[in-house]
């Protein structure tokens, strides 16, 4: 993988995110959801449950529209993400 920490990786991929931060990315779900590494433990194991229960007919999971709220948290999202890499030393 070849990103770092002056990075900025826009997933809806859980696993993706996860190695992205590894990496010390900045991950941004296209919603607008900012990845961390205090909250991405939680997204893979709900991607991991809600998968089991579609694989057992329990949940029909359709993905909701995108809407002007999700637009602008992701604008706001990625511009803060874009100021704090702009504020990190080079390395």
């Amino acid at each position: 993988m070849r990103v770092g920490a002056r990075d900025i990786v826009i997933t809806a991929d859980i696993p993706l995110a996860a190695r992205c931060l590894a990496s010390g990315a900045d991950v941004i779900g296209p919603s607008g959801r900012p990845f961390d590494h205090h909250n991405i433990g939680n997204a893979l194991a709900m991607r991991e449950l809600k998968s089991h229960l579609r694989d057992t007919g329990e949940i029909r999971d359709h993905a909701p529209s995108f809407s002007k709220q999700d637009r602008s948290r992701f604008l706001q999202k990625m511009e803060e993400a874009v100021q704090v890499i702009k504020r990190r030393p080079l390395g």
